[in-house]
Formats: C-alpha cells, structure tokens, sequence
C-alpha cells in the first residue's frame, strides 16, 4: 500500500512531504530479452537455410519479434520515450540493410551508431529543462521522485543535487560511448560474409547473442555504478533511507 505522506526531520523541523503515485507496471526483463534478443537468434541461425525459410523470409521474421514486441509493449503502457524510438529505428534499419544486402561495415556502423546517438543526446540534454539521465537512473517508475524533490527543498539541497545529476549523465554517456565501440568492434569482428546469405544470418545470430555479456553487461555495470553515486548522494541530500526513495510494492506487484 501507498504511504500518504512521510515525514522527514530537520535540525529545526518535521516536514510533511506527500509521495507520488507509481507510474504504469513495470517491464517485464525476461520477455524483452526473449523477444528481442533469444527468439530472433535462433531464427537466424536455425531457419536460414534453403529448405526451410531462407535468409530474407528468416530475417523478417527474425526482426518481426523485436518490432512486434515493441508495439505491444507501447499498447500496454501507453509510453514511448526517446531510446525506445531509437530502438524501434534500429530493427528497422537492421532490417532495410539486411534486404539491401549491404556488406557488414555497414552494419556495424548502424550498431556503433544507435548508442552513440543516445550518449550524444544525453550529453546535449544536460542543459535541458528534462535531461534525458531522468530516464534512465532518475526515473520515475522506480523512485519516487516527488517525495525527493520535497526532501531536496526541505533540505536545500537542490544545487549539490543538480550537480550530483550532472556527474551521473556524465558516467552514463561513457557507457554509451562504451557500448558503442564495443558494437562496432563485434560487427567487424563477426559479419564477414554476404548479407543475404544464410552464413550472414547465422552471423547475425552470433552477434546478437553475444552483445549480451560482452556489450550489454559491462555497460549496464557502469550505469549501476552512476545509479550507486546517484543513491548515496541523494541519502545523504535529503536524509532519506535508501528503502524511501523508492516506490512502495504494492501486494499485486510482489506476487508478480
């Protein structure tokens, strides 16, 4: 249940600071990554062949999972935000190269390119009234970021957040940027044949498989890391346990 209000003591007050309600349900991690990353590989490397669909009938279907899952996922929460259109613009465009059969140096500009983007866009919104590390660390499906945001001007301490916030965007560009090297690298490294082949379909299977531990969790390690500064920072800024600054489960969520 959803505490009405929750009070945080000062040296010379008690301020009663109302909390927000969560936001739509949470996604659910496992059905993204079957979706988006398992479904299509086995696709590719299982039905390429001549005699089953074919490198062009098994890319499509491959990439109608992703596309598919996206949509759905838009029609259940009613939300779309900046990475998930870019997102939704990078199957399409895996998808046009692949019919086109460009050769693999574009495809690995297309992988090196979506987090590059998303790190350049993070980086030019650090000045904007919404910069886009709200989305990712300071979000509000998972803190509660009105009872922050009173805690912070209970306590004044809005300045040393803001640029606790700036530090963290920083920490989540140089993932990106990371993350974007390290896709490029990996295309180069694995794309080698045709596109339009079954050998170039198994390859894509290869690198969607693989871009899971070797890109996705040494990023996703230095992101936890940013979202670890930003917590402590904030506990210290506003006195709030940590447990505070989250949403409250609800018993549905728990059973889910």
């Amino acid at each position: 249940m959803i505490k009405p209000e929750v009070i945080i003591h000062s040296k010379n007050e008690m301020t009663s600071i109302p909390s927000s309600r969560p936001p739509s349900k949470r996604e659910n991690l496992l059905i993204n990554l079957a979706f988006n990353i398992l479904i299509p590989s086995l696709i590719l490397a299982k039905l390429s062949a001549q005699g089953r669909l074919g490198p062009t009938t098994a890319l499509v279907t491959a990439l109608a999972f992703p596309l598919g899952y996206g949509l759905y996922d838009f029609w259940q929460r009613r939300t779309a935000n900046f990475v998930s259109i870019i997102g939704f613009i990078s199957v399409l465009l895996t998808g046009g190269l692949g019919l086109l059969q460009v050769e693999g140096g574009w495809f690995a500009v297309k992988e090196a390119s979506v987090p590059g983007v998303i790190g350049i866009a993070v980086w030019a919104s650090m000045r904007s009234r919404r910069p886009l590390v709200r989305q990712f660390l300071f979000n509000e499906q998972v803190i509660d970021v009105a009872k922050v945001d009173a805690a912070l001007e209970a306590h004044a301490g809005r300045p040393a957040f803001d640029r606790l916030l700036a530090n963290a965007s920083y920490w989540l560009v140089a993932s990106f940027m990371f993350s974007a090297a390290l896709n490029f690298a990996l295309a180069r490294w694995l794309l080698r044949s045709p596109a339009g082949t079954p050998e170039f379909n198994a390859e894509l299977a290869k690198m969607n498989l693989l871009s899971w531990p070797v890109i996705a969790l040494p990023s996703t390690a230095i992101m936890l890391f940013a979202l670890w500064q930003l917590l402590g920072g904030i506990t210290r800024l506003t006195g709030l346990k940590l447990e505070e600054i989250f949403h409250p489960q609800t018993d549905k969520q728990r059973s889910n």
